[in-house]
């Protein structure tokens, strides 16, 4: 389900509930696109996230966690000279559209007493932020700045007047049905016909509401009566995550009637963290690591292709030998050769005297064309030795770049700090002046590996990059502790701080090892442990890479339901 008008009014009453008289203690805009505002209310803290993501606009209440960027933007520091302590008011909605306004109180330079309103429409790639004062009804600014050349109806830009968006000639149908409702169900009794249809007069109702409302109104009984109680979800709602049999999964207010496994929240908020949590991580990651991204398939590109040229090359150096055995029988046979011919037939003495034909260059003597094949047999089997080196390290690349972008592929926004710092490190990318100015102040530090606890109480910890991956194997753990890593493909390293887990934390370790790699899709994935102290690292080695011997393996298929309650039990 789209994030529609309806479901917007089940949110806004759910944050009047939570978040009205709270004041502002943080601002933050931790994505380029989404702010959060964290609301101190009755005792809580609640950070309200107001996303104008093209995909995943949005607001409500959110507990992932997020890392602010070292310089706060400009609409950061607007919002926070505006409404840092500011008290909110109340939460309204524009009618049933999705449009959704915060309205604060808060002092002013002079102490004076201000109205603001923090407005987020989500509109898809429409979607915006506008922080609007109350008294002149002028911008003060807003997350995204659209220019005349951009919209002629309005702009949402710094001292603009706020227009509201276009309104559309729709009821709204939390003000009650329509005259003509029954009329119309009788018009249209096929529920797909009928759910266009109520689309087209009544606002907000995304295809999946429409069809709920549909199917309800088809329902025997009055149909203003359905009408009233399928809305009246809306204000007490189930907050229901479907996963349909094709694995797809959608979020409600409530449940709707439609195929597939179904399970609740306690709260709406709850519930898009739930379903936006993967969703909108892969979003971020791609958006704030389209830099390393870039870099990583260029790297890779090059490599396959100069691989595939060397392996051109090695084949070719197989002739070698032809090479030498026609430059012998020419040097037995100078006399019957002469000079001026392009080519001549010559028995074969390796090859039961098979005639065998050579090619001449007709510009030199016979001996000097059994000298240019010398060369050639020469230079073929030198080629041999130093080809076969550079496959391997090419081979090598190949393998640490297509690791890299596993684990950006795994990564949070947050592991791309120490992804960005490996690749400059390994000067693949360019270290900005305002990066290296920002090294002058303070060095930076690889960020620590996510932590586990597993069943029975057992540590595990994960790097979830190379960095972390070394610094983990090599430097945290004991000699004596575990180290797990999925065969043969790129993966985290996993530590079970235990000289002897049992089989169970094994197997749950195991499953964090298969999980943070990319077999993650797969299934009876096989993982490698063995004790830390058959781990080395190779001199010169790669970051992330190491050798180890006398390892078991136990075959294991990735839970995310498993690495969610080893998640929760670290916090216990």
């Amino acid at each position: 389900m789209s994030f529609d008008g309806s479901f917007t009014h089940a949110m806004v009453h759910e944050l009047q509930q939570t978040v009205t008289t709270g004041r502002v203690s943080k601002i933050n805009q931790p994505y380029a696109n989404e702010v959060v505002l964290t609301i101190r209310a009755n005792g809580h803290n609640y950070p309200i996230l107001l996303s104008a993501n093209p995909t995943y606009a949005r607001i409500q209440v959110t507990e992932i966690p997020y890392v602010n960027p070292p310089v706060p933007t400009n609409f950061t520091m607007i919002l926070r000279k505006y409404l840092q302590g500011a008290i909110l008011k109340g939460v309204t909605q524009a009618a049933n559209d999705r449009v959704v306004h915060l309205n604060f109180t808060s002092r002013n330079e002079l102490g004076d007493q201000q109205e603001l309103h923090l407005i987020i429409e989500i509109m898809a790639r429409h979607s915006n932020v506008i922080l609007v004062d109350q008294a002149s009804g002028k911008i003060l600014d807003a997350i995204k700045h659209v220019g005349s050349d951009q919209n002629r109806y309005r702009l949402l830009l710094p001292g603009a007047q706020y227009i509201t968006p276009p309104k559309q000639d729709l009821d709204d149908p939390f003000a009650g049905p329509r005259a003509d409702l029954a009329a119309t169900i009788r018009e249209f009794p096929n529920r797909d016909v009928l759910a266009g249809t109520l689309q087209h007069q009544y606002q907000g109702l995304g295809k999946d509401t429409a069809a709920a409302l549909a199917s309800a109104l088809h329902q025997p009984g009055d149909a203003n009566a359905h009408f009233t109680a399928f809305f009246a979800h809306f204000d007490a709602p189930q907050p229901t995550l479907t996963i349909s049999p094709k694995g797809k999964t959608s979020f409600t207010a409530f449940p709707y009637p439609t195929e597939g496994q179904q399970q609740t929240a306690t709260t709406l908020s709850q519930l898009l963290d739930t379903y936006y949590q993967d969703k909108a991580e892969r979003d971020r990651v791609q958006q704030q690591g389209s830099v390393l991204i870039r870099v990583v398939r260029n790297e890779l590109k090059k490599n396959r292709n100069k691989l595939k040229k060397l392996q051109r090359t090695l084949a070719e150096t197989e002739n070698a030998d032809e090479y030498r055995v026609k430059g012998e029988i020419l040097t037995t046979y100078l006399y019957q050769v002469k000079r001026g011919d392009t080519s001549v037939t010559l028995p074969n003495f390796y090859d039961q005297e098979k005639p065998l034909k050579i090619a001449l260059s007709n510009q030199l003597s016979p001996n000097q064309n059994a000298q240019k094949y010398f060369k050639r047999y020469q230079k073929a089997k030198n080629a041999v030795s130093y080809v076969t080196t550079q496959i391997e390290q090419t081979q090598a690349n190949v393998d640490y770049f297509d690791n890299i972008m596993a684990q950006i592929e795994l990564a949070a926004p947050k592991d791309l700090i120490d992804i960005r710092l490996e690749l400059q490190q390994g000067g693949y990318l360019r270290d900005h002046d305002h990066q290296k100015k920002a090294k002058k102040r303070r060095k930076q530090q690889i960020s620590k590996p996510d932590q586990f606890t597993a069943s029975d109480g057992t540590k595990i910890s994960v790097g979830k990059n190379n960095l972390q991956n070394d610094k983990l194997t090599l430097h945290t753990a004991k000699r004596t502790d575990i180290w797990l890593h999925v065969k043969d493909m790129p993966g985290s390293h996993v530590i079970v701080h235990a000289a002897d887990p049992s089989e169970q934390t094994i197997l749950e370790a195991a499953n964090l090892a298969a999980y943070f790699s990319k077999a993650r899709a797969s299934s009876t994935v096989p993982v490698d442990y063995v004790p830390v102290k058959r781990i080395h690292k190779p001199n010169g080695a790669k970051p992330g890479f190491v050798i180890f011997t006398g390892q078991k393996t136990v075959f294991v298929t990735p839970e995310s339901a498993l690495v969610d309650q080893l998640t929760a039990n670290n916090t216990k």
